[in-house]
């Protein structure tokens, strides 16, 4: 069994203990659920333990890896600008749809009640006014921010050390790069140690929560992958007319040339393996050749469209379960988050992603981060569409970067010259 095979077993095996329990000897399941429910916290405890300074790591590495990028040419700058105002576009369709789609749906109580007892007591409270909201952003003590878990101003500090670890001179700059790069290797592997004992985290909370809440917590999770699956289809939908008018193209002739790489990235929920169809359908749409070698591949490592709709909507959905109210400055600063963290998650394995990334903009926005370890079990369902909005919204990339960079490119099919020169 794979990784996520696993966490899915322990979700149903706790799921179905607790909710047997809770119908034979309701007394008892609720003893029962007192004595695992620690264990439960125990496992996401250990799991934010690294967050901190993997985060910190993947944000300086980040900067200096979209630096070098634009370093390299005309092409690569217009390929950044792109890739940021795509995942802010990402990031504002979540935050605008996923509190609205949750709230077309009641409340449960007990639910709110139960997952209120499973949340770790310290979570940072999110500003209430815009004021309070602007000067949170900037930290006056960075250790002080570390400790409190408030994400926002650590992630403000860690994008002033990344800019500034830019303007060193080589031998520093490369210094300093390898150092974080090295911190972030190694926090992988301690979250990597702390997932490899998840599906015994993930029985013991849902055992607890089953034995409490009942049914209503497998609804909830329901409604999560619904609300995630839709939020994901309309993204990716979203890319065609971008693609169509901002690159110049036909509906059908888009359609057409993308839908291989769809079909690759659906069986294999990966947009590496899609690369070289990818590239097949910009040689199709006739984009130029330097175009399509240089952003497709950039692409697929720092433009994850989904990523912030991801992290929005699993703490949306926690604002929802929880009944804590989202303010319009708290969207906006998760969704400005969501990006930053979304172009910092470079080369981080699956689970471990969700991890590194769900956690800070839960923190950020003020809500508890205990509902993600059940969350981590079912985000896997919708990963399919996940990836193929990912790999259209590659392609639209490259269609609207080659529109402006045409003059800049030769005119030879991507697949060809990626294959002669990369």
């Amino acid at each position: 069994m794979n990784a996520t095979a696993r966490v899915l077993t322990g979700l149903a095996a706790g799921a179905l203990a607790g909710l047997l329990l809770a119908a034979t000897a309701p007394a008892f399941a609720s003893r029962a659920a007192a004595v695992v429910q620690p264990f439960g916290r125990l496992w996401l405890e250990a799991l934010q333990m690294p967050v901190v300074p993997l985060v910190l790591a993947l944000v300086v590495v980040g900067v200096n890896t979209a630096a070098d990028a634009a370093a390299s040419g005309r092409i690569a700058r217009r390929a950044l600008v792109v890739f940021l105002a795509l995942l802010a576009f990402g990031a504002a369709l979540a935050a605008l749809l996923a509190p609205l789609l949750f709230g077309l749906f009641p409340p449960q109580p007990a639910l709110a009640d139960v997952l209120r007892h499973a949340a770790p007591a310290t979570v940072p409270a999110a500003p209430v006014g815009w004021a309070d909201a602007l000067l949170a952003v900037i930290p006056t003590n960075p250790l002080n921010a570390a400790a409190q878990g408030a994400m926002l101003p650590l992630v403000v500090f860690a994008l002033f050390m990344g800019f500034a670890v830019t303007r060193l001179e080589p031998a520093r700059r490369q210094g300093l790069v390898e150092f974080f790069q090295a911190l972030a290797a190694a926090m992988t592997v301690i979250v990597r140690w702390v997932l490899a004992v998840a599906p015994l985290g993930v029985f013991a909370l849902m055992f607890a929560l089953g034995a409490r809440a009942g049914a209503g917590m497998l609804g909830a999770l329901g409604l999560y992958v619904l609300v995630e699956s839709l939020i994901y289809l309309l993204a990716g939908l979203a890319m065609l007319p971008i693609a169509v008018y901002g690159g110049r193209l036909g509906w059908r002739r888009f359609v057409s040339a993308a839908a291989p790489a769809q079909a690759v990235a659906a069986s294999t929920q990966s947009s590496l393996a899609a690369l070289p169809a990818m590239l097949e359908g910009a040689g199709r749409l006739g984009l130029p050749g330097q175009v399509g070698a240089l952003v497709l591949p950039m692409a697929v490592s720092l433009l994850r469209l989904t990523s912030p709709v991801q992290y929005l909507t699993s703490a949306a959905f926690i604002a929802w379960a929880l009944g804590v109210p989202l303010a319009p400055g708290t969207l906006v600063a998760g969704a400005a988050l969501a990006v930053v963290i979304s172009l910092g998650s470079i080369g981080l394995p699956g689970q471990v992603t969700f991890i590194a990334t769900n956690l800070p903009v839960a923190q950020a926005m003020g809500v508890p981060t205990a509902p993600l370890g059940l969350m981590l079990a079912v985000d896997a369902l919708p990963d399919v569409l996940a990836t193929v909005g990912n790999v259209t919204a590659d392609l639209a990339a490259a269609a609207l970067v080659a529109r402006r960079s045409a003059p800049d490119a030769e005119a030879v099919p991507a697949a060809r010259y990626h294959a002669d020169n990369v």
